[in-house]
Order: structure tokens, then sequence, then C-alpha cells
């Protein structure tokens, strides 16, 4: 989950790095991801407390003041704010932002232990390797070096890692409705967003997107009642044929075409990196923004079909009480990505009406709305150098998430969030929430390098 920060990834080259890294660094951040990847930290496992203790315990060691540490308990996890204090010459404090969570992985599915850092052919492997504990390595690393160089920022950096965001997201709600004090920062960076693209043949780099929007996300239940009866009188009116044709309605139902600067800005981009059919579309789009036909030919390609406009596919089904009876209920769950700044009602109305009066409909949880955070120049001059000093002259693409990530309740708050990950990946090397999840050795040290020179520049004295 979702335009967005800055990311550094660097391209797979011929530079080889030891199992043992020499430089000290990159030793310590080894350590670091060593361990938090031997953390089962997926929900139901209690062990996202235990991996806020760790993180804690180095940045106590580092000469972060216990008194600036605060682990945060929420249920069975928790959240982890740590406050690096600057002088204040340089304006309101800075968030640098991770999870501490990661999905569910099956160790007899994974070829390796998924919850033991495997280095192999020039690749980390474990789970939480790309999503996020990678992110959360960088982060503390960098605060533990600019520690160890007695760096005094301009301003105070706010390290914010919370414990559910790949399930419930509590732990993001709570910091900024609970806790706004200690998390209130003038924007966010985000490593749980953006992120550089690789050739695929090549491992060249290719572009950095730069994330500043990301949609929204509800679950909607629609439920059909019936008073049922014995199967062997069937009747006309079903409780499961009912909501079988509100589901095909729903199906064919699209939402209204919609746009916004960072969606404009990344289609033109991309416009001149693809090729045939979906070129002419992005290109057509971002010369004509909400031109239905090219909304249309983009909503055929699976990495631009939620840029345009609000989704709502059926996820989950359940009906029926006996196998012998007719249903008295059938439920259908309606998972919703919703355009930034589309308020959650509007899609709620929208599928009551075309539910029409056969069926009920409830919202599952709280989901909230986000907007999308402005293109800051600072920012995107910062990320641009970042990358530009490993990867000269690559595009810097604003980039909307179509997933849902912890920034979607830090930017209602009034913390812009931007997606600044730092790994360089091949499309065909993402196994975030999958089988085998890795990231390349290069892109992992590089990316210590990336965070480094984003915060100092940041929150440092001028060059």
């Amino acid at each position: 989950m979702a335009i967005t920060g800055a990311l550094l990834f660097a391209a797979l080259g011929s530079t080889t790095y030891a199992a043992t890294p020499t430089d000290p660094n990159q030793a310590k951040a080894r350590e670091i991801l060593e361990r938090v990847i031997s953390m089962q930290t997926s929900e139901g496992h209690g062990q996202v407390p235990v991996m806020a203790e760790y993180l804690a315990g180095e940045l106590r060691a580092a000469g972060i003041p216990a008194a600036d540490i605060s682990i945060l308990p929420l249920g069975e996890t928790a959240s982890l704010v740590a406050r690096f204090r600057g002088d204040g010459s340089g304006g309101r404090p800075i968030v640098l932002m991770a999870h501490m969570d990661v999905v569910a992985a099956r160790r007899e599915d994974w070829e390796r232990d998924p919850f033991q850092l495997v280095e192999e052919n020039g690749y980390f492997y474990g789970r939480g390797t790309l999503d996020v504990k990678g992110g959360v390595t960088s982060i503390t690393s960098t605060i533990l070096r600019l520690k160890a160089e007695k760096f005094v920022p301009t301003r105070d950096l706010i390290v914010v890692f919370t414990g559910d965001e790949e399930s419930h997201q509590k732990t993001a709600e709570d910091l900024v409705t609970n806790h706004k004090d200690l998390v209130d920062a003038e924007y966010a960076l985000n490593a749980d967003g953006g992120g550089g693209r690789l050739d695929d043949k090549t491992g060249a780099p290719i572009s950095f997107s730069l994330q500043t929007a990301e949609k929204s996300y509800a679950d909607f239940e629609l439920t059909t009642h019936n008073p049922g009866g014995h199967s062997s009188q069937p009747r006309a009116d079903n409780a499961i044929y009912d909501l079988a044709d509100i589901v095909k309605r729903i199906q064919a139902f699209q939402f209204p075409v919609m746009f916004n600067d960072t969606t404009i800005s990344y289609f033109r981009i991309m416009a001149k990196q693809e090729s045939g059919e979906v070129a002419d579309a992005l290109r057509s789009f971002s010369e004509r923004p909400g031109d239905p036909v090219a909304a249309e030919a983009l909503s055929h390609y699976y990495s631009y079909v939620g840029m345009t406009r609000t989704t709502c596919v059926a996820t989950m089904l359940r009906g029926g009480h006996a196998p012998n009876a007719l249903p008295q209920s059938a439920t259908v769950n309606i998972n919703c990505r919703i355009f930034p700044g589309v308020p959650v009602e509007t899609v709620r109305d929208t599928l009551a009406q075309i539910a029409g009066d056969k069926a009920t409909i409830t919202t599952m949880g709280n989901p909230i709305t986000s907007p999308p955070s402005p293109l800051r120049k600072d920012i995107v001059d910062a990320v641009t150098r970042a990358v530009h000093e490993r990867h000269p002259g690559i595009p810097i693409i604003p980039s909307q998430s179509s997933g849902a990530s912890d920034a979607i309740w830090f930017n209602p708050a009034g913390i812009p969030t931007y997606g600044v990950g730092e790994t360089f990946i091949k499309d065909s090397d993402d196994f975030a929430h999958g089988l085998n999840e890795r990231i390349s050795t290069k892109s992992f040290y590089d990316g210590l390098e990336y965070w480094h020179s984003l915060v100092t520049q940041l929150a440092g004295r001028a060059h």
C-alpha cells in the first residue's frame, strides 16, 4: 500500500559486495538487517514490540537520549518514535518513517527460511528485505552514522516506525490521533513508497519514482436477505442470485476519470519510456487530462489501471447456511482503492445506488480519505541530487500509488508524506508479499548512501 518521496536504488552492476563488508557503516547496517529479518513480525506473533525494543537500544547506544525514545504498545503490536534533536534553525521537524511488521510467510512454501537473512548470488533474501525492513534498517543506520559523525541537524529528525501497516494500520492512526505531539512535523519521508526501476535485461537504472500521492483503501460489505426455505421448493427471489446480479453491475461500472498534477506529470514522462498503444494513451492523457478514450486504453494495463479513477472489485464471498436450504443471506466484500481527495462516503453512496434496494451496505473499519502531497521544490531537488549521485541523468518521476501505506493517516493530519524508499529493482525481482522476497546487495548498500545524502541535504547547512 501508495507522488511519492525519493527512493535511491542502485543498478546491478559489476561492483561486488563481500558477505562481511569492511566499511563499518555497511557492516552495522547488515547486522541490523539480519537481526530484524529474524524477527517474525507478521500479525499474530507478538514480535513487533521485540523489534521496537531492539531498535530503541541501538538508537540509545548511538546517543539518542532515552527520554526522546517512545515505544507505544497497541494490542499485540507497537510503534516506535525517536527524536534526533537539531538546533531549530532550519524549521519544523522532518519525520523519517517505515513499518516494522511484514506479511505472513510460510517456511514450507519458501526455498529459504523467510525469517533468516540469506545472502546469495548478489541478493539478500528474507521476508521484509523489500517491504520494508530494508527501509527500517536504512533509516536506523543513517541516524547511527549521523550521530557518530557528530552531525547536528538544523531541525529535529523524528524516526517513526509503525507496527501494523500490513494489516490494520491502527498504530499510524494512534500516532496522529493520540500522540500528535510526538510526530508533528513539516513533512514526512516514507521508506515505504517510491523507488527506482532497473531494466529487466541489462540491470541499468531507468527511472526513479518520487511518490507524492496514494489512493485510500476501503472495504464495503453488501448483503442480500431472503426468507429462505427448503431447497426442494425454489423461488424466483434468491439471496445468492440477487447478490450475483449486483456483483455483475459493479463489475460493469466505472467510476469517473480523474487526474491530478502527479498523475499528469507521471504519464507525460512514462509516455517517453513506453511504446505502442500504451505510450500513445499516456501521451494523450497527459496532453488532454481526463480523455476518456485514453483512460479506457490504460485500463487494460495493470500498471496503470488504478491511476485514472477510483476502482472497486469483489474480493470475498459468503452465503447460505445449509446445502439443502434456500439462502437467507449472501454477502460480498467490495474492496475499493479511492482516488486521492475523493470522500469515502461518495464511494459508499455510489455502491449503494448500484446495489439498489435489494442489499444493505456496511462500511468496514474506519477508512480515511487522504489528499495528495504538494510537489515541493526542496524535496524534489534533494531527491534528484541524491539519486543522480549514483545514477546521473535518470528521470525523477512524480508518482501516485494505487496501494495504501501509513501515509494515508499522516497526510490528513497535516503532515504531507513523500515516498522515498531506497531500493532500485527490476520488475522481475519484485516479490514483495510473495515468495522468496529479495533485494540486491548493491541496492541495499547504495541505499544507505542515498539516505545519508537526502537527510543531510534537507536537515543540514546549505552547501
